[in-house]
This record gives structure tokens, C-alpha cells and sequence, in this order.
């Protein structure tokens, strides 16, 4: 069930109605409620896999009791072990498994030996990646002594599943969102109205930007031998804006519906295009995902604390990591290794931590300064994302050498008028989200226009803008991870 569906513009109010107006005067039966509407949701798309996420919630309900009861510093790593390897081993068959194998095969193939071993065709579940970290979230800090083992296995059920960010994220950590599955929600109409706004701009950059970008760039990168430079490199720059727009979209989504529901989930994007480094991108990138890797592998490893060997083995091995959690291929393992020598540089010279603040807090416009670091660093980053959406290295190379080097033509008018139309709405999202930047999203402007009128003149010509340029409903690019 996509969020930008006919079936979740009918699923979401009926939920909404019977969670505030049916069972809202029982915790328990609110939760168990949640539960069903998170596996209907979850199930729409293929029921088989509930009973993954049921399992994987079982399990960790009760190596977190043993974690917490047992004597021993030992046998409680034992206990964290059985978690991880339940979880990790399901992720990694159903991910990486068909990779693995064609990996194995091409490498023999490299000396002359064809091999052909029976394989299986793995699917692989639909946000399998996030509710697996999220479940890994419970038993670690059970075992670190943050968290004390729920008995509440309702809750514990409610909080793995809770459809909002089920199946791409954000990534919530069981310190924050467990505990709001003990206490009574009430309805809060602020709340609600800001979970609505947060929805409509997640539309907004979701079915404007990311799936009209997406139209272009499909047609670049499926038969990217036939175009010129100018045109591939236009065509990376609007991917970068897809997977921005589609992604964030998501979250602001995922974010606003759990608010209707009176939760808070964590943030997952922070206006990352406006970053004047590459260590600040990653600060506002996937939030929720570059804070899991911190604090349960970057950290654990040593962080930045030991010498300049373990600084960078650390730095490789929490990308490389990134890398392939995002996708089984060679791809997404060399926009790690790659994001991973852009932020080496920062952390030798200590300036990884540089720009912690708003950009240009306070001004109109940045300094020429900050606009040369904002460019550079956007730049970066669509070289690498051009690794993200190849289907292999080669292709990668290949349309990054072509895109930066063989500017003899300009954009044929076909792709050209594409480009024009679709950038405009990019550059709309820009200058919405530069004013905003200060905000937690887009259409957080109840304190900054006074006029109710002009708000829902505002809300109203996002509505007209999403039902003008909605194409055919595609896939959120992370249900894929």
C-alpha cells in the first residue's frame, strides 16, 4: 500500500476514525488496533511476510527478558548474539543471498570456471532493512543498560510494526518510540493540523518532484549510451532531486500520520541539499539511519578516538556498511567507499563538526562563501548518487565521464523542454524549503503568516499542484532497501 495510493487515501481516515472514536477509551485496545492496521497495511502488499516481522518480534521480546536477567556480563552477550543472528541472518538471506551467489559465480567465471549451482529466487520483503535495525535497536540497548526488557509484548509488537514508518523508516530507536505505547494518547488538534501539513508537503515533494523527475530520468539512465553530456548531467542532477523529493517525501508523510495518531517519530531530514560540507549532509541525510550506524557500529568500533589508521578504517568500514545496507550490488557499495573519501578529508583536519549551525542563520541569502560550498558539496554528491542509480560500475563510470567531459551538444529539444518544465518545480521546493529552513518542514508556517486566508490559499494551490502533475503512482525508491 503506497502512501500516494487510492487505497491509503481510503485506509488512513477509516483508521483514523475508529482509533480516535471507537477504542480510544483503552490503551491496550488501542495498541492492539494499531497492531492489525499496521499488519493490513504491511499484508496489503504480501501477508506471507508478517510472519517475518512476527517472528523477529517474538524473538527479541524474549532475548531481551534473558539479556536483562541474566547474571552474567558473558551470557548476556550470548543472548545479544541469538538476536543478531536471527535478524542479521534473515536480512542478509533475503537481501544478499541471490547476490552473493552471482558474486561467487562471476568470480570463478574471471579464471575460466562456469559454474551453475542451484539457486533460489529470493524476494526480498518490502522494509525488511528498517524494522530489522529497529527490532537490533531493543536488544542493544537492553544489553547497554538503557532500556529495561518490556512485558508488554502488545506494545513491543505495536512499536515493530507501527505502519507510519514500517516499511522506510524513519529508523525509530526503542528509547523514544516504546514508551509512547504505554501512555494514553489524546487527540491534539495542533498536533493533528501540523501532521496534515506535514503530509501535504510530503505529497508535494513526492508526487511533484521525485515521480516527474523520475520520468526523465529513467529515460537517461535506461539507455544512457544515446545522450549527450549536457544531457546525462542534467539527468544526474534531477536524480538527486528525485531520491531527495521521493525519500524525504516519505518521511514527511510517515512523520505527519504518526502525529495524527499522537506520536512523535524522529526526524529524518534536514534540508540536506543546503549543506556546506559533506560531514554536514550526512548530518541531515537520512538522519535516523547515519545516527543508527553512529551509535551501534561507528562508536563501538572506536569512533574517531584512536589514531589516524583506526580514524580511517572506521570512516571505510561505516560507509562501506551504509553502502550495501541501501542495496545487494557493487553499486552501493562504491557510493559508500566514495561518500567515504569525500568526509576522509574533514575528519583528518577536524572539521568534520564545522558546521553545526542553520545556513546563513538569519540572512536572506548566503554569502558567496557559503553558496560555492553549498554547490561543491551538492555536486559531490550527485557524482556519487550516479553510482546509486546505475545498474553497475562500468554504467557509472561510463555516464560520469560522458556527463563531465563530452559537451559538444545542448539537451535535444524533447529532453530539453523535460529538463526546463521538471526543474522549475525543483527550484520551487528550493526557495520553499531555503525560507523554511529554520523549520522542521516545509509547510510549517502557522507563526509565520498570520492570514488564515492566505495559508489555505497556500494549501490549496499545493492540493491543485499535486492533482495537475500526478503521472502513474510509482514506487517510494526505498521500499527497495
Amino acid at each position: 500500500m503506497l502512501f500516494n495510493s487510492l487505497e491509503f487515501t481510503l485506509f488512513l481516515p477509516i483508521v483514523f476514525l475508529i482509533y480516535w472514536f471507537l477504542v480510544n477509551k483503552n490503551l491496550k485496545l488501542q495498541n492492539f488496533f494499531l497492531l492489525i492496521a499496521s499488519y493490513v497495511f504491511y499484508g496489503w502488499w504480501d501477508w506471507r511476510f508478517l510472519s517475518l516481522i512476527l517472528f523477529s518480534t517474538i524473538v527479541d521480546y524474549l532475548v531481551g527478558i534473558q539479556i536483562y536477567n541474566s547474571p552474567t556480563k558473558q551470557l548476556k552477550k550470548v543472548w545479544l548474539w541469538v538476536s543478531l543472528g536471527v535478524n542479521l541472518g534473515f536480512l542478509g538471506f533475503f537481501k544478499y543471498y541471490n547476490f552473493f551467489i552471482k558474486s561467487w559465480m562471476d568470480a570463478w567465471g574471471t579464471v575460466g570456471y562456469e559454474m551453475s549451482p542451484y539457486t533460489i529466487k529470493v524476494i526480498l520483503p518490502v522494509g525488511i532493512s528498517f524494522y530489522t535495525f529497529q527490532t537490533l535497536s531493543y536488544s542493544i540497548d537492553i544489553y547497554r543498560g538503557k532500556l529495561k526488557p518490556t512485558k508488554d509484548f502488545l506494545a513491543l509488537a505495536t512499536f515493530v510494526s507501527f505502519f507510519p514508518q514500517l516499511v522506510a523508516g524513519p529508523i525509530e530507536r526503542a528509547t523514544n518510540l516504546l514508551p509512547q505505547f504505554y501512555k494514553k494518547r489524546q487527540f491534539e488538534y495542533r498536533k493533528a493540523v501540523d501532521g496534515m501539513r506535514q503530509i501535504l508537503w510530503g505529497l508535494f515533494t513526492k508526487v511533484v518532484i521525485a515521480d516527474n523527475c523520475a520520468v526523465t530520468v529513467n529515460t537517461l539512465f535506461a539507455d544512457y549510451t544515446s545522450y549527450n553530456g549536457s544531457e546525462l548531467l542534467l539527468g544526474a542532477i534531477l536524480f538527486a532531486f528525485q531520491i531527495y523529493g521521493d525519500f524525504a517525501g516519505y518521511s514527511n508523510i510517515a512523520i505527519g500520520t504518526a502525529k495524527l495518531f499522537g506520536f512523535n517519530l524522529i526526524r529524518n531530514f534536514s534540508y540536506p541539499y543546503f549543506s556546506r560540507d559533506i560531514a554536514e549532509f550526512w548530518r541531515r541525510w537520512h538522519i535516523s539511519l547515519s545516527s543508527w550506524f553512529k551509535d551501534y557500529v561507528y562508536i563501538p568500533l572506536g569512533g574517531s578516538h584512536g589514531g589516524r589508521w583506526q580514524q580511517i578504517r572506521n570512516t571505510f568500514i561505516i560507509f562501506t556498511v551504509s553502502g550495501l545496507w541501501h542495496g545487494a550490488n557493487w553499486t552501493f557499495i562504491a557510493w559508500g567507499v566514495l561518500n567515504a573519501i569525500y568526509f576522509l578529508p574533514l575528519l583528518l583536519s577536524n572539521k568534520n563538526r564545522k558546521n553545526l549551525d542553520i545556513t546563513s542563520k538569519g540572512q536572506l541569502l548566503p554569502s558567496l562563501k557559503e553558496f560555492f560550498q553549498i554547490i561543491t558539496t551538492f555536486m559531490l554528491t550527485v557524482i556519487a548518487w550516479i553510482f546509486f542509480r546505475s545498474d553497475t560500475i562500468i554504467d557509472a563510470l561510463y555516464f560520469i565521464e560522458t556527463a563531465f567531459t563530452k559537451w559538444g551538444q545542448l539537451p535535444s529539444y524533447n529532453i530539453g523542454l523535460e529538463i526546463i518544465n521538471t526543474s522549475k518545480l525543483c527550484a520551487l521546493m528550493l526557495i520553499v524549503e531555503w525560507i523554511q529552513r529554520s523549520e522542521n518542514h516545509g509547510l510549517m508556517i502557522e507563526n509565520k503568516i498570520n492570514s488564515r486566508i492566505i495559508r489555505w490559499a497556500i494549501y490549496y494551490f499545493i492540493i491543485i499542484m499535486i492533482l495537475h502533475y500526478s503521472t502513474s503512482n510509482q514506487e517510494f525508491i526505498y521500499f527497495q532497501f
